[in-house]
């Protein structure tokens, strides 16, 4: 077993994170699932029975390696860092507004990731068995997956969910397709998209700033109101240099200082800063 971020996978293979799992087994048995279509990077967010767990290890038949190789997290957030592209599965419709995928198109997008240069990396999002991911895992993801099934009867248990998407991406990989139908309306953008770690901080940056200009008047909407954000600026998937470029905004949005300073942009250098209008010259004009 290892801690976060202390070995390195496959970039072109998914992730699979599982959001508080409350079962040893059913970690064993996701495990199994991930090794029977070639994956290997099991990341957990606080395991309810704690790691690791001799129940998942021998639910892990043949894949034990998988289990020892499994890394923890305190968070959603730290567990998809290093990933530019997130899918979460569902199987509620949400409120909030997120690009919805079939299994199959999911797996195509995560390999139209992994062929970029350098390689995307993505992560496939399962909840906790009795509950699914919250709306505050959700906003993270920049995609949602729901299964069609009989809308009567359309829960799966946890590993049933891992091998079914697992699949399509194997199935994806097996066929070798060539790329250029792999991306098929596909995003194909060249630039490299910011991770989710680089996103986590432009969403703290932007959420301390507004909290400080008094944007969220009424308290019991912040928490709506601010996924509602998060997943707007998830869904962009916005690359590293455009992310940088919001922080910019950002800042200048909030560097002028009350007593007229310049306002300094985010890694200006001394004189670089961008001076304030003069005031209009007119009677009564420009005294705000």
């Amino acid at each position: 077993m290892t801690s976060g971020g202390e070995k390195e996978h496959g970039a072109g293979r998914p992730a699979v994170v599982l959001v508080r799992p409350q079962l040893g087994e059913n970690v064993g048995a996701c495990a199994r699932a991930m090794w029977n279509c070639g994956l290997d990077d099991l990341r957990l967010v606080e395991p309810r029975d704690g790691w690791p767990n001799p129940r998942a290890l021998a639910a892990a038949t043949g894949a034990a390696w998988v289990i020892e190789r499994a890394r923890v997290f305190p968070s959603l957030a730290a567990a998809t860092a290093d990933c530019a592209l997130i899918v979460a599965t569902s199987a509620r419709r949400r409120e909030m507004t997120k690009d919805g995928l079939t299994p199959r198109q999911a797996a195509s997008l995560l390999h139209a990731a992994a062929s970029r240069r350098p390689p995307e990396r993505g992560a496939l999002v399962f909840g906790c068995e009795r509950t699914g991911l919250d709306n505050d895992d959700v906003a993270l993801a920049s995609h949602l997956v729901q299964v069609p099934l009989n809308p009567q009867f359309n829960s799966l248990n946890l590993a049933q969910a891992v091998l079914l998407l697992a699949w399509e991406w194997y199935r994806d990989e097996a066929e070798a397709v060539g790329v250029a139908e792999h991306r098929q309306g596909l995003d194909q953008r060249s630039a490299e998209l910011a991770s989710g770690g680089e996103m986590e901080n432009f969403f703290e940056h932007l959420e301390q700033e507004l909290d400080r200009a008094r944007f969220f008047r009424v308290a019991e909407k912040r928490a709506g109101m601010v996924r509602s954000i998060r997943a707007l600026l998830r869904r962009a998937q916005p690359a590293r240099d455009e992310l940088r470029v919001l922080h910019g905004v950002v800042s200048a949005l909030v560097g002028r200082r009350k007593d007229g300073a310049p306002v300094r942009q985010a890694g200006s250098k001394s004189g670089d800063a961008v001076a304030p209008e003069p005031p209009d010259p007119r009677p009564g004009r420009g005294q705000g």
